[in-house]
């Protein structure tokens, strides 16, 4: 047979392709081309994605466990929407754990940890100067999760990681103004600590910045999303 098939008779890709969908909407949350709150339809998900209601079902609770959708009974999956007491903690739990992870980092980087982070800080410039917030955006959760893995500090990582991508939901519902983005000023003085290896100001750095975001947003009210699904992620 050519289909590569399990004994039950299912598609024994099913686990990867769902991956793959989960992957493609994560994508798009952290862009902000799905908005907090978006319904997200099985079977429109399906269809856009040539996807089984299965497969899509698989993606959609990936994304639960990421706490980046929500799925509520009788009515559906739909883009999570951060509290404003979600919003504070998880910039909180943020202030805890990555200034310490950016001191670590700074004695363990080399010569090509720096080179990367100098490239991926290159793609952020560009994307905000085309005006591409939303890969900026994705891009400057993308280098601290950098930031983690020279730390070498595998569990406070992933930790980091689902706190990015919730951070990704709450500026979409609340950022105020356009530096919400991470500004290039505070990645290039972070890139200068690390490559000092000056544990000590990277670690004052990343307190900063993350004080920065926190105060570029308006923690009162969240505006609607009206986009639809189908609009959000063409061209993926």
């Amino acid at each position: 047979m050519n289909e590569v098939r399990t004994i039950a008779g299912k598609d024994s890709r099913a686990p990867s392709r769902a991956r793959d969908v989960a992957d493609s909407l994560t994508r798009a949350i952290h862009e902000h081309r799905l908005g907090p709150g978006m319904k997200l339809n099985e079977d429109e998900v399906g269809e856009i994605f040539g996807v089984s209601r299965t497969i899509v079902r698989a993606a959609l609770q990936q994304l639960a466990h990421d706490q980046l959708v929500a799925i509520e009974p009788h009515r559906g999956a739909f883009v999570a929407q951060p509290s404003v007491r979600e919003a504070r903690e998880v910039f909180e739990a943020r202030a805890l754990l990555e200034p310490r992870t950016a001191h670590s980092a700074a004695l363990r980087a080399d010569p090509e940890d720096i080179a990367q982070l100098r490239r991926h800080i290159e793609q952020e410039h560009a994307a905000l100067a085309d005006g591409r917030d939303g890969q900026a955006l994705r891009l400057s959760g993308q280098f601290h999760l950098e930031i983690a893995r020279i730390a070498d500090q595998a569990t406070i990582a992933e930790f980091i990681g689902q706190l990015i991508s919730r951070s990704s939901l709450v500026i979409a519902l609340y950022w105020r103004r356009r530096n919400a983005l991470c500004e290039s000023h505070a990645h290039d003085a972070l890139i200068g600590a690390l490559a000092d290896g000056d544990g000590p100001r990277a670690e004052e750095l990343m307190k900063g910045h993350l004080l920065d975001l926190l105060s570029s947003l308006d923690l009162r009210e969240a505006p609607a999303q009206p986009r639809s699904l189908k609009e959000a992620l063409e061209g993926e």
